[in-house]
Formats: structure tokens, C-alpha cells, sequence
């Protein structure tokens, strides 16, 4: 099962999630007005430390350029982009033609009260190119991302029974409910978490002592 902490903004904090025993961390680039957006030469030093300690950087986007985001990829040497916003079929199918051999591109699905706004395109998102989707949950205000809203478990495996691909699982996961999402983890393409809020401790900085409490607690059988 992965594992993916999301919104490092320091080495510290990409250090941290390692310490957790995470995969992935989540990197911001081009989300406009996020808190933890980074610059190109951020993202690239993060993306750095990343790698030398043993986790995959994730370029996590609401851009829409294939073209800046291929760069980007390129510089900062990405593994994983997870297309976070509305993008379309074409911007994924652009990313598979366009990126470097063994690039993982992850999709995210939106959730608003159980219903995904996606339901229409999934199939020509895995026709493009998406090697997985992620569920996340839309916040009440239409804010994607960091919402810390969770999913119904039932909303989760109903989405999942009518996708192809494996999914990760986002918004408001806890080292405390994990059980609340057994039949999510059941599913044989659920692939691990996705991580932000319950990560972070009174500063908001992802802290490695709460990121190792989500690791165990869902890693445990």
C-alpha cells in the first residue's frame, strides 16, 4: 500500500515524511493561491532531497499547459504527476506522449456529496494515458484539495466498481479512522492514501511524529 503525505514546502518537512516510512510526497507547482505553492527552483531542491531520501517527489497541479508541466518534470527530474484540478483527457493524453519513459500520471476524481463531477470522463481518462485516479472530496465552499472533508466508504467502492484503474484515497484520512473505510481497502484496486491535514502539527508543517501515526495505523492488518 502507498503511502503519500502532501504540501512539503521545506527539506524538513520532505525529511519528515520520509521518517514516516511514506512512497510519495506531494509537491505544489502552479496552484494558484495554495499554501504551500513552490516555485520551479523550490520544487526542484525539494524534489532533490526527495529523492536522497528514498521517497518519489509527486508534482501535484492545477496547470493545464502540458508543455510547462513536462519542463517542470524535466528540471526537478519528477516521477509522478497528479493532476488535481478539471484537466482534461487531452492534458493527460499530452503528459503520456510527451513525458519521459515510466512517468506516472495520477488523476484525481472530485466527490461532492457522494456524486463524482468527473463520472463522464473517466473512461477517456484512462483511454489518455492515467496510470491511477485519486478520490478527494470537494469542500463545502467548492475548495479543491487540503479540505480535510472525508468520503463515504460506499461512495469510495461504488466509483471505484465503475473505474478500470487503481485509486488512491484522499480527504480527511486519520490515524483514527481507517476503519471507517474497510471496504475501500478491501477493494482489489484501492493502492494507498493521500495524506495532508491529519499530517500536520499546531503550525501547520508536516511533522513526522502524526505522518508515522497515519503509516502505522494504515499499514497495520
Amino acid at each position: 500500500m502507498l503511502v503519500k503525505f502532501c504540501g512539503a514546502t521545506s527539506t524538513a518537512e520532505v525529511r519528515h515524511t520520509a521518517t514516516a516510512g511514506a512512497d510519495l510526497v506531494g509537491l505544489w507547482y502552479r496552484v494558484p493561491g495554495g499554501p504551500a505553492e513552490l516555485s520551479c527552483e523550490q520544487l526542484t531542491a525539494l524534489a532533490t532531497t526527495a529523492h536522497a531520501h528514498g521517497v518519489a517527489p509527486v508534482l501535484v497541479t492545477f496547470g493545464t499547459d502540458p508543455a510547462v508541466l513536462l519542463e517542470a518534470v524535466r528540471t526537478a527530474r519528477i516521477p509522478w504527476v497528479q493532476l488535481h484540478g478539471f484537466q482534461s483527457p487531452g492534458v493527460v493524453r499530452a503528459l503520456r506522449r510527451g513525458g519521459p519513459p515510466g512517468l506516472k500520471i495520477a488523476k484525481v476524481l472530485h466527490l461532492k456529496d457522494g456524486a463524482c463531477v468527473e463520472d463522464g470522463l473517466t473512461g477517456a481518462y484512462e483511454r489518455a494515458g492515467a496510470d491511477c485516479f485519486l478520490y478527494d472530496a470537494v469542500g463545502a465552499d467548492g475548495r479543491l484539495g487540503s479540505t480535510a472533508r472525508t468520503l463515504a466508504d460506499g461512495a469510495v467502492t461504488a466509483l471505484a466498481d465503475r473505474t478500470g484503474l487503481p485509486f488512491l484515497l484522499a480527504g480527511g484520512l486519520r490515524a483514527d479512522n481507517r476503519d471507517a473505510f474497510a471496504a475501500a481497502r478491501a477493494h482489489p484496486r484501492f493502492l494507498g492514501i493521500d495524506v495532508d491535514s491529519a499530517a500536520r502539527d499546531a503550525r501547520g508543517l508536516l511533522d513526522a511524529q502524526r505522518a508515522t501515526a497515519v503509516t502505522r495505523a494504515w499499514r497495520t492488518r
